[in-house]
């Protein structure tokens, strides 16, 4: 595909618009990265954000959205959003416990029909694959209840998009960086990290980038698929904790085999420590015509430094 411009499309209505003017756009869990797509869509769209907190009003009419307050928790809140848009960017994450993805699944009863949906997932869902570079074909092996609650939507929307004509992308996404979203904290209490020996690759995507993509992912993207939101990084989890702190002046975070972490992290970071894997990156390239600002970790970080 011909690596062409995001706004050669931003003329081309979607399912649902208007009959005039610019076509409509639904943004579910409007945090960090939706705030980062706004600019990159308010000129496209007439862009509707979902908050369930009225004081984030002012803060997303500035952005360019016009807010809607409702709770994906309450469905009778989601009744007003059922004909509001043919495009919809899904951001929420869902709640905190189960299996099951209660937002999503009251999200999805008041979907339009032939409406075009872009859903950001986690790579989560994979489990661990022993750092194998894995595509996009890769079956899902949740190991944790997050994950199958990722899992749980992502299905939930297939139903919808098959039931409804809906034109679905799932966007699978690893750990979110940006000059505010850094491990420093962390480095500074001299948190523990993986030896060598147990180590796991990780895999980032800087939010910046992963703004684009999804707008790519909205224009571009096939009937159903699946895309791995990721940069080019190769690289273990212990020496992503280096490349931040050395680019901070921090001391390293000091090496423990596994069997000391357990002791020493919470439950919850060492699940994140326990999956490792590779993304392969080629299809957000080849069919969205993904160009990434930030390929790299490393020369990333380093320019954030310099901010500091």
């Amino acid at each position: 595909m011909k690596n062409t411009s995001c706004t050669e499309n931003a003329g081309r209505a979607a399912p649902g618009a208007p009959a005039f003017g610019r076509p409509r756009l639904l943004i579910l869990g409007c945090g960090d990265v939706g705030m980062r797509l706004l600019p990159l869509v308010r000129a496209q769209f007439r862009v509707f954000a979902v908050t369930s907190d009225p004081g984030r009003r002012a803060e997303l009419r500035a952005a360019g959205a016009i807010p809607i307050v409702a709770d994906l928790d309450d469905p009778a809140s989601l009744r007003r959003l059922a004909t509001l848009a043919g495009n919809v960017v899904h951001l929420a994450p869902p709640q905190a416990q189960g299996n099951r993805d209660r937002r999503t699944r009251n999200l999805s009863a008041i979907l339009p029909e032939g409406a075009r949906l872009v859903y950001v997932s986690t790579s989560g869902v994979y489990g661990d694959c022993g750092g194998a570079l894995i595509d996009e074909t890769r079956t899902p092996a949740p190991r944790n209840a997050r994950a199958k609650r990722r899992v749980d939507a992502e299905q939930v929307l297939r139903a919808w998009a098959r039931r409804a004509r809906g034109r679905l992308a799932i966007l699978r996404v690893p750990g979110i960086y940006a000059r505010d979203r850094l491990p420093l904290k962390r480095l500074a209490e001299g948190t523990a990290a993986l030896d060598e020996a147990d180590d796991v690759f990780t895999n980032h995507i800087h939010a910046d980038d992963l703004a684009a993509i999804i707008l790519l992912a909205l224009l571009r993207s096939l009937p159903g698929r699946v895309y791995h939101a990721v940069d080019d990084t190769e690289m273990k989890m212990a020496q992503y904790f280096d490349t931040v702190a050395d680019a901070f002046g921090l001391a390293r975070p000091p090496r423990l085999p596994r069997a000391e972490l357990a002791a020493a992290v919470s439950p919850m970071l060492l699940s994140f420590m326990s999956e490792s894997r590779r993304l392969d990156n080629a299809r957000i390239k080849r069919e969205l015509g993904v160009r990434l600002r930030h390929p790299l970790v490393g020369p990333a970080v380093a320019a954030m430094a310099l901010l500091k």
